[in-house]
């Protein structure tokens, strides 16, 4: 059974293996093997106090791998799946661990969460603090430049990529959710003289 302190039958015995392949095991007597007496299977000395953990109670619909039959005993209760990245998230689990689509889309959904805590701070007006986060002020104050340029480190050729990453995306979001208010703003009425003035 998953998640308990018996060790699986993962492995056909030597008998059955020598039965198969001819020769197998010929110098692998257990008497000389180093590791034999590390494989003695004593769940007391596990340090579990229990042959099933306690289940955490789920609050929230939790993601599933597809290669457990069961939710995890214990799992992480901080992002919970929301939005179009929780979408994306769940979508991912619908694939195995093993394919690249499962852990492509968890990139992707990482990304989209990004723009959508963005695009939520900008429209609380509480946009993110760019010099706080970034650490201009460190870099500043404390010759953050002269540290970094002549002494070959390698976060140097980085830096460009992490300002596009991060400015230009809250730039880009920033001036989406402007474009977006101007189109849904009611046009002003015009004045009494200008209506008069034709």
């Amino acid at each position: 059974m998953a998640y308990t302190a018996e060790k699986p039958k993962i492995a056909r015995s030597s008998d059955e293996l020598r039965q198969t392949i001819v020769g197998w095991g010929a110098d692998l007597d257990p008497a000389n093997r180093p590791s034999v007496p590390m494989e003695k299977l004593d769940p007391s000395a596990s340090g579990a106090h229990w042959t099933f953990p306690e289940r955490q109670v789920p609050t929230y619909e939790r993601e599933k791998s597809t290669e457990h039959r069961f939710l995890t005993p214990v799992f992480g209760t901080v992002c919970p799946p929301r939005g179009l990245s929780g979408a994306i998230r769940r979508y991912a689990y619908t694939f195995s661990e093993a394919r690249s689509a499962h852990w492509t889309l968890l990139v992707l959904a990482d990304r989209v969460d990004v723009v959508e805590n963005r695009v939520m701070d900008i429209l609380r007006l509480a946009p993110p603090n760019m010099v706080a986060e970034m650490g201009l002020g460190a870099e500043i104050k404390r010759h953050g430049l002269r540290s970094r340029f002549g002494r070959q480190r390698t976060d140097v050729k980085h830096l460009p990529v992490d300002v596009l990453m991060f400015a230009a995306s809250t730039a880009l979001v920033a001036g989406g959710v402007l474009a977006l208010a101007a189109l849904v703003r009611p046009k002003p009425k015009k004045s009494l003289l200008r209506r008069l003035l034709g």
